[in-house]
Order: C-alpha cells, then structure tokens, then sequence
C-alpha cells in the first residue's frame, strides 16, 4: 500500500491557499451578503458560494486546531434550517493559531474555497472553508451545539451513488440523499459537531495517531473484531477515521477489537488520508479487547510448510531482527520455506550502488537460530541498482529461506538479475532452466518493480515449484472516499500484466508436468477477489488458497478500517486436488504495536 509521509499530521488538511491546483474554481460573482453556514455548504458537495466573498456569517465555535499547517476553527450554526442534506457547520482557515475559543459567537467574513486534500490528481472529494477570514467575536461562553449522533441507524447501508457519467463520474454535482447514501450523510455533516459511542476499534492506532472505528458493529465483523472488505461492493459504510485535537501522547494506543467507551465528539472533517474524519474534542475511553497474537500449528513430518512474509524494508540498521525472528519461530513454526518480501540491500536506503543483501538476510538467519528456530539457508537474485521500486537505495527484493533439514534447493547456475528462467521438460518431468531464476524481468509489466523469484526445491524426493512475488503498490488508486464512483485503481493495469507473465510461466511448468506442484505466493498487493488474482488462477492454473477460509478470516493487512487480502499463496490443481491446510496468521496488521504492517501465511501441504 502507499506511503504515508511523516509530516501527514501536520498537514492533515492543509489550506486552500497553499496551491491553486488543490481548488475546484468556479465562476462566481465577487461578493454575498446575508450567508448562512447551510447556505455556504448547500445541497451538493460543493458550495453554491464556491469563489465568492461572504460577510458576517453567524455561528458558534465548536473546537480549534492549534498545531500543524492547518489552524482554524469549526463554525456551526445555532439555527439549523430543516434541510438535512445541508449541513450547519465549516471550517474556518486561519493559517495561524486562531484567537478565538470554544463556545464564542463570532460572525465570519472571508472567502468560500472548495479545497481537494491531496491535490485535484488525487480525485479526493472536496472540503468546503472559509479562509483569509475577518473574525468578530459577538459574545463568549455560548452552549455548544448538541453534537448529531452517528451510528448505525443514521447511516444507511448503501455506501454511495455512481458518479455522473456527464461529469467523468464525479459526485460533486449530484444532490446529497444522506437517507440512502453514507458518504451523503457523511457529507452532509461536513464541519458539523457529531459524536459516536462505545465504538468498535477496526483499525490498529497507527504512527499518526489515528485510528478507524466501526459505527456498525455486526457489519461483515471478522472472527477478530474488524471489518472484512469482501468485494468492491462491500465498502463498509460504517467505518470512520478517529484523530484528536489534544496532545498525541495522550491519543489512546488501541487494537482491533478494543473499544473507545462513552462517546467521542468533534467536529467530521475531511482530510487527504481516509476520508471523513471525526476529530475529536473528545475522546472515548480505551477499552481493552484482549485480542493475542495468533500462532499456527507445526506442520508433521509428512507436511511441508511454505509460508509468505512481508518483513517492511528490514536492513541490517533495523531493530526488528529478534521480533521477526521470534514471529517464524514461535507463531509460524518455522516452515520449511519462508518467501520474504521487501528484503533490502545492505545499507538500506543509503543510495549508493549497493544491491547485495547477505548482511540483511544472515542478519535474520542468525536471529532466527538464536530465537530457538532452524539455521536457515537462502537463495535469491540481486536486482539492478534502482530498478525494482520501493524506498529509494533499498533495492528492496523477494529472498527464499529454507530449511537444509527438511528441504534441498536445486541449484542452476545462470541466473541474474536480467537474466530469465525457463522451463524445460527432462525425462517427463518439469524443469527450471535457471535456479533460482527470475521470471521474464525483460516484460515491461516490471518496470519500476519487483521480478518474481522461481526456484525448485525437493522435500521427501518430490520436487515443488515456488514462485515468490511482489506486485506493484496500489499508490495512486483514487479512494474509497474518492468524488469519483465508481474510483479508479488505476494501478491495477500493471498489476494485470504482471499476473498475466505470472500465470503464463505457471501454464509452462504445467504443459511440461500436468501433475507438477507449482506454488506462487508473496504479496500480491491486490485483493483475492479482485482481477489480478482471476488473472493469476486463469485456466486452472492456480488458485489462491485464502479462499479455503471462511470469509470472516479473510485478511492479511488493516487499510483503513477494512481487513483485506494482499498476501496470497496460490496453488497448482496437484496441490489442491492432493489436500492442504492454510492459515492467516494474525501477528501484525490489529496491532498498534506491529513490526510489520502485513500478517504472514502459511500453507501446509503433502506433496
């Protein structure tokens, strides 16, 4: 999944002012006299006074933010009209610490400004203020409006309508209906003070201090307390970002399954990073839910277990080595051979030619030996400096750790980092040509990303083919959240064509060895419904064995409030047709407190 940048707090919704390329600009007259907060914020996503001046808009100051680039105040209306589709409150742009407080009655002059959180390119939906504001206060220690109450009965099921095809399907034109839509109703409390109780945790507290509650709680609820995203029609309306106005000390260090007790209010903001946003003036108390880190069983004799792991940028600088190394140990227990993925160079994002990883890989091999686990071996294919995507200098690559004891390796020299594996038949049996090898890293599907990484290996006098990837990034999808509906993941075309070399090369062992044990897995950064793995599993060739799970533990990674697949193992119909036993283990993605932000999988299987 994309980055974050670690300045995002600071910036979380930063002004209109700060570029003209951020603003939806309408034609408008210069000047409006006699504006309400309803009026500015009308019945669409964007302000009928979009571009205008408006003088003396009344209200009540329900919080300030104080920090960051984004000081000002939320505005709210004491008079509501009867319109629900319009909401009472905005938030007012002060660039520098406001000078107002809590429960002021000020009336506000300034300009109306639709401002794009990220950017228009973003396709984010827009957030309606008031900047280079003239503030007069009128009269202090005012009641603060009663917050609105968001929960289950008061957001609908369905999660939002298709955009205008007139309009390149964008929302913004398209009256607000928050009976029937959630991102309407969302919408329609834009700057507004709301408040949610005794809310489910969904999503981890993260590095920014935020975390995703549910509203909802029974709404595709996993086995573990989040909210599974089971299809691109499945968007989980009930999902909203919780941050704080107060100190990030005192932010509450939750997991899935926690709960914020009592209610937590604030003002609904919209911001570049998920969405609608509930920023809390207050804030619930942490309930604790228990959840543990899960851990799989041992695999038999008889079993061979193959397990995936994200291990986020290790190099040798990182301090995660021992709990890593703790996590193959005691919560996978030890497979036979473990896909690593964003494995990096030497130095880490020093950008200095260095492409080799042995002090990266060793470095995790001897954790694991001291841990109690087995001494390692490994195999892998160093890429061309800066070729393969990810952290800039970190040539981040897949590296396979097996288990001498239990597995060998066949080795075929020739491979490199521009050279491509084949398949050849050798006394009716399949064959690499190159192992390990990597697959067609000449096909422009790879560009700026990671070459899957194919080696054989024998365990019991069976060979057993493995294929570790790691597919592009979905950075620059438009979100959920997006002015565009249906959004655009536009990443997934290279993911497409890189599935498509995938199951190609897969089709090509099989032609060779109908019954051969083929397995391709790693993080696949795409959903086990999504096209990329129909693409992966076309003609039979493969299937992705998540999908023996109930759909209530489908999930390897926590984006936004939903429990998704992006790690995958696929399997050959030998493999499925022969028996097998998979598992999600949750070690990373719930927690606050994750060395990883992906779970590891594992498959055990009898070749």
């Amino acid at each position: 999944m994309p980055s974050r940048s670690s300045a995002r707090l600071a910036a979380l919704t930063v002004a209109a002012v700060c570029g003209a390329a951020s603003a939806v600009v309408l034609t408008s007259p210069a000047h409006a006299d006699a504006v309400r907060v309803h009026d500015i914020q009308g019945t669409t996503r964007i302000s009928p006074y979009a571009g205008q001046k408006v003088t003396d808009v009344p209200g009540i100051v329900t919080a300030t933010r104080t920090y960051g680039s984004s000081r000002g105040f939320w505005l709210q209306d004491a008079a509501p009209d009867a319109d629900p589709a319009t909401s009472e409150g905005v938030f007012v742009f002060t660039s520098s610490t406001p000078k107002v407080a809590v429960g002021d009655a000020v009336t506000v002059t300034g300009t109306v400004t639709e401002y794009v959180p990220g950017g228009a390119s973003s396709g984010n939906q827009s957030l309606t203020e008031i900047t280079k504001p003239q503030v007069t206060t009128v009269s202090t220690g005012n009641p603060v409006p009663a917050p609105v109450v968001i929960d289950e009965d008061t957001v609908p099921d369905a999660y939002t309508p298709e955009g205008d095809p007139a309009a390149a399907g964008s929302i913004n034109g398209l009256a607000l209906d928050p009976s029937a839509y959630a991102l309407d109703r969302y919408e329609s409390l834009e700057g507004m003070n709301v408040q949610v109780a005794d809310a489910r945790v969904v999503t981890a507290t993260d590095a920014h201090s935020e975390l995703w509650v549910t509203v909802k709680p029974w709404e595709h609820r996993s086995r573990r307390g989040g909210t599974v995203y089971g299809s691109y029609d499945s968007q989980n309306t009930g999902r909203l970002q919780i941050q704080s106005l107060g100190s990030a000390a005192d932010f509450p260090k939750a997991d899935v399954g926690d709960r914020l007790s009592g209610t937590t209010t604030g003002p609904l903001d919209f911001n570049q990073y998920g969405g609608y946003t509930l920023v809390a003036s207050g804030l619930g108390t942490l309930e604790k839910g228990g959840l543990e880190r899960e851990t799989t069983r041992a695999q038999s004799g008889r079993e061979l277990a193959v397990a995936t792991y994200n291990v986020e940028n290790l190099d040798p600088s990182d301090a995660t080595f021992e709990q890593h190394a703790a996590a193959i140990v005691r919560h996978l227990k030890s497979p036979d051979i473990v896909s690593l993925e964003e494995i990096q160079d030497n130095n880490g994002a020093k950008n200095d030619g260095t492409v080799a990883a042995d002090r990266t890989v060793t470095k995790l091999i001897d954790a694991i030996a001291a841990a109690g686990g087995p001494v390692y071996d490994w195999r892998s294919v160093d890429p061309v400096d800066g070729q393969d995507g990810g952290e800039p200098g970190g040539n981040i690559r897949q590296v396979f750790l097996f288990n001498p004891e239990r597995v060998s390796f066949t080795d075929r020299p020739g491979g490199g980092p521009t050279t491509a594996t084949g398949v050849t038949k050798v006394r009716g049996k399949a064959r690499l040509t190159v192992s390990p090898g990597r697959i067609d890293p000449a096909n422009a599907a790879w560009s700026n990303s990671r070459k899957p990484l194919a080696g054989e290996f024998v365990f019991r006098g069976k060979t057993v083919f493995v294929i570790a990837n790691h597919f592009n990034s979905k950075g620059g999808d438009q979100a959920l959240t997006a002015q565009y509906q249906p959004p655009v993941r536009g990443s997934e075309i290279q993911r497409h064509a890189q599935a498509t070399a995938v199951n190609a090369f897969v089709k090509d062992i099989l032609a060779a060895q109908k019954n051969a044990d083929v397995i391709a897995l790693g993080d696949m950064n795409d959903f086990e419904f999504s096209g990329t793995t129909k693409i992966l599993e076309g003609d039979g060739a493969l299937w992705s064995a998540i999908k023996s799970l109930p759909r209530s533990e489908r999930y390897t990674y926590d984006y936004q409030g939903n429990q998704q697949v992006l790690d995958q193992i696929l399997i050959s119909p030998a493999i499925r047709r022969g028996g097998f036993e998979y598992d999600s283990v949750h070690i990373n993605a719930e927690f606050h407190d994750q060395i990883s932000d992906h779970d590891p999988q594992v498959l055990r299987l009898r070749p």
